[in-house]
């Protein structure tokens, strides 16, 4: 009898569902919390282990490997002006439906899930201080190994482009340097595949855990604006996305068919860096050069959270509608500028989300307090948001390799074929 082989994806889907049926048996049980959320955090500890390892070593080798400084920041300018136009675009975008379809109309707040946000707040207190010199002042570390210690990635890729280009700059010298961080990157991408085993038990634990705590109920009360993020989020991910995928000669669909497993796994566990390593992986095999690749990806998680941005424009005038305030075009366009610079500003924050939201809302006049009514159905939204983020940053490394003239479409389009 022949055995039957169950693929990552596979593996995952039937996780999802299990924890879904478990949180919904056991709903509001604290002991579904207790029993799987240790589980859930153990592989999210599982990944945060290796992401800042893979980002080091990719990022030397790729700057190292392309040997030219000038080459590296002609590739940062283009990477970054790219960043900014589709954010703007997902921002603009966000504002323009929640103006059409009105998800703040007729939201009865007393049935809303009402949750503390104080730890946003005094997040957002602390950031609110900073000033933009201090904010770009700190993408240079002062200690390296602290900015290793507290997972600083703005900071961390800022050392490792500038050590990148110190190995290249001695030559031959750097040779035995630049091996030995190659391999340190072949290892670590090994060890993901040895992590990627258990994931499927931890989106299990993940999900049975958010479900249980939040039910389906939460939903109904919030379901119009959950719709509408969603709607955003496909149309943007499909339209736009799919757009800029077709002038780089992909066609969107199967890049979401090739990286199918990842997507699930980023949508399970509300989580990017999940995915990063094996998302990096599979750029290389399409024929995305490394140095491009360990270069634009990393910093895409900084820099380009596409659905991120795009439900914070529509939670925004949300909570206008909620509170039945009336927001002026100049009032729109200050909050489009505002959630422009804020959401590179603060991307290493916890709960970023919120944090961004929260720095949001005062320029334009909304009570914070509002943030408390769909804290409940953030976790729902959030996972949908990170999928679109993570397709935006592996799109960006195609558009920028392509831009570089050093995409082989040919290559691309066959590792696509072979893995449907």
């Amino acid at each position: 009898m022949k055995k039957i082989r169950l693929g990552l994806a596979s593996q995952i889907f039937i996780g999802l569902i299990l924890g879904i049926l478990v949180g919904v048996v056991w709903f509001n049980d604290p002991r579904v919390a207790a029993v799987l959320q240790p589980l859930g955090d153990l592989f999210l500890r599982l990944i945060k282990m290796i992401v800042i390892p893979i980002v080091i070593s990719s990022l030397i080798v790729g700057v190292a490997g392309a040997g030219n400084g000038k080459h590296v920041g002609r590739l940062g300018g283009k990477t970054i002006l790219y960043f900014e136009i589709i954010t703007t675009v997902a921002i603009v975008l966000g504002v323009l439906l929640a103006n059409v379809f009105q998800p703040g109309q007729g939201v009865d707040l007393e049935s809303a899930q009402k949750t503390d946000i104080q730890q946003y707040v005094d997040t957002s207190e602390e950031q609110s201080e900073k000033s933009v010199a201090e904010t770009f002042l700190h993408i240079v570390p002062t200690n390296f190994f602290k900015s290793v210690v507290e997972g600083d990635m703005l900071a961390i890729i800022f050392f490792s482009v500038l050590f990148g280009l110190g190995v290249a700059a001695i030559g031959e010298r750097g040779k035995p340097v630049l091996q030995f961080f190659d391999g340190v990157s072949h290892a670590m991408f090994h060890v993901v595949n040895l992590v990627m085993k258990v994931a499927p038990l931890g989106v299990f634990a993940l999900i049975g855990v958010t479900v249980s705590k939040f039910g389906i109920d939460s939903l109904l009360s919030l379901g119009k604006l959950v719709l509408l993020v969603y709607a955003a989020l496909i149309f943007f991910l499909i339209v736009v996305l799919g757009a800029v995928a077709k002038w780089a000669g992909v066609n969107i669909f199967s890049l979401l068919r090739y990286i199918k497993d990842e997507l699930l796994l980023a949508f399970s566990t509300s989580s990017s860096e999940t995915v990063l390593p094996r998302i990096m992986e599979k750029l290389e095999k399409m024929g995305c050069p490394k140095g491009i690749v360990s270069f634009v990806v990393p910093i895409g998680y900084t820099f380009n959270l596409d659905g991120s941005v795009l439900y914070q424009a529509i939670a925004a005038l949300f909570l206008a509608q909620v509170y039945g305030i009336e927001l002026t075009i100049v009032q729109q366009l200050t909050l489009i500028l505002v959630l422009m610079v804020t959401s590179k500003g603060m991307a290493a924050v916890p709960g970023t989300s919120f944090v961004v939201l929260l720095a949001t809302l005062g320029t334009i006049g909304i009570p914070a307090e509002g943030l408390a009514f769909i804290a409940g159905v953030d976790r729902i939204m959030d996972m949908a948001r990170t999928v679109v983020n993570l397709v935006g940053n592996t799109l960006a490394a195609i558009v920028m390799s392509k831009s570089e003239g050093q995409y082989n479409r040919i290559k691309a389009n066959e590792v696509m074929k072979a893995s449907a």
